[in-house]
């Protein structure tokens, strides 16, 4: 259970880390970056593989970080009998499931509860107000959530890290438990994106082949 607590652990400090490094590095192009792109149609393509890889890397993340906490549940259990195991995974996975994703769900769903807002009240009144500042906050939610949900990744799998290897528990005991696993899970992440980055230049036809 450890070996794969700490192999989840080390995936989702990359997704945390590899957040960062495009934050920082790879920006949306300039305006005259964009001009010297001549034909319209290679930039909508970019935009279609760029969305459908951070959908499928979200995808990924979310089956990675539901098998960390179905199998942390499982760990707390694990002396119990077959039918407290079974109970105890699946009241777990299904708060997990409706309460984060549900969650979620509402949150993405906020500009269309905006435009029923502004339709239903003819554009006019409070309802309409409200209706409006749904629809304004909605990009500004999801970016809040962008941010944190970086750290978490990164604080959790430095969690997987500091309870999970003997060396790192009892390593700078004095340190608070957050500061701890975010020193953990950021260099691990650092490590993984060279090693991955380094692979993608060295065997570019990998790249490609996604």
């Amino acid at each position: 259970i450890k070996v794969i607590l700490v192999l989840g652990g080390q995936y989702l400090a990359y997704e945390g880390v590899e957040k960062i490094v495009e934050y920082f590095f790879h920006r949306a192009k300039t305006g005259s970056e964009v001009i010297e792109q001549s034909e319209e149609s290679k930039t909508e393509e970019n935009s279609t593989d760029s969305e459908k890889a951070k959908i499928k890397s979200a995808i990924t993340t979310d089956f990675i970080l539901s098998i960390e906490i179905v199998i942390i549940a499982l760990g707390t259990v694990l002396e119990r009998s077959l039918t407290m195991q079974i109970i105890t995974v699946s009241l777990v996975a299904l708060l997990a499931t409706v309460g984060v994703y549900g969650l979620v769900a509402l949150i993405v769903r906020m500009d269309d509860l905006g435009y029923r807002l502004i339709k239903h009240s003819g554009d006019k009144g409070f309802l309409s107000k409200l209706g409006h500042l749904l629809v304004k906050a909605l990009p500004i939610m999801i970016r809040i959530i962008g941010y944190i949900g970086t750290v978490a990744l990164i604080l959790v799998s430095g969690g997987m890290f500091v309870h999970n290897i003997e060396y790192l528990h009892h390593l700078l005991p004095q340190l608070p438990t957050v500061i701890k696993e975010f020193m953990a899970g950021l260099p691990a992440g650092i490590i993984v994106v060279a090693i991955v980055t380094g692979a993608k230049k060295a065997f570019p036809f990998v790249r490609r082949s996604k």
